[in-house]
């Protein structure tokens, strides 16, 4: 009966957790707003100008980023893949600042190649023409430095029909 209790809280608990924020306000939510509404950050960080980035990985579809300011108020909340995040990802840059715009990739997408000592990242998401599509960054594994990054749609990956890539 205790399990069953402590399972049913955890499942309630979780139910609070708002799954993009909906709701918050910038200017007006604050930071214990935003851990309230969509629960513990899987990554964080304090940046030098006081701004906190907190990032919600929700599915494969869907990562958000919440950027606090300093004084304690939510100064945006998004959706961050996009062909807008996409594009900043340059060749040179880090792990870290990889993830910093993009969140982390789904771990099962996460490959190895040691032929080419490359380490391959991959995103899911909804392109701009509303299709299902992935988004991969290849890294110098032993630099751990971006080599390349390219974006396709399912469909011209040849990993389902055109109807089932729609999002």
């Amino acid at each position: 009966m205790k399990i069953l209790s402590g399972i049913l809280l955890v499942l309630l608990l979780s139910a609070c957790a708002s799954y993009s924020g909906r709701g918050l306000q910038p200017d007006v939510a604050g930071y214990d707003d935003v851990i309230r509404v969509m629960g513990q950050p899987t990554m964080h960080w304090q940046n030098a100008d006081g701004t906190r980035q907190l990032i919600y990985p929700r599915g494969s579809m869907h990562t958000y980023m919440a950027v606090v300011a300093a004084d304690g108020k939510l100064k945006s909340i998004e959706n961050v893949l996009d062909e807008q995040h996409f594009s900043q990802i340059q060749p040179g840059m880090t792990k870290e600042q990889v993830l910093r715009i993009l969140g982390p990739s789904v771990p099962a997408w996460t490959v190895y190649y040691a032929s080419r000592d490359e380490l391959a990242w991959e995103w899911r998401y909804c392109n701009a023409w509303r299709q299902s599509s992935r988004f991969d960054v290849l890294f110098d594994a032993t630099q751990g430095v971006v080599r390349s990054s390219m974006g396709m749609t399912e469909s011209q990956r040849g990993m389902c029909g055109i109807s089932e890539c729609m999002c």
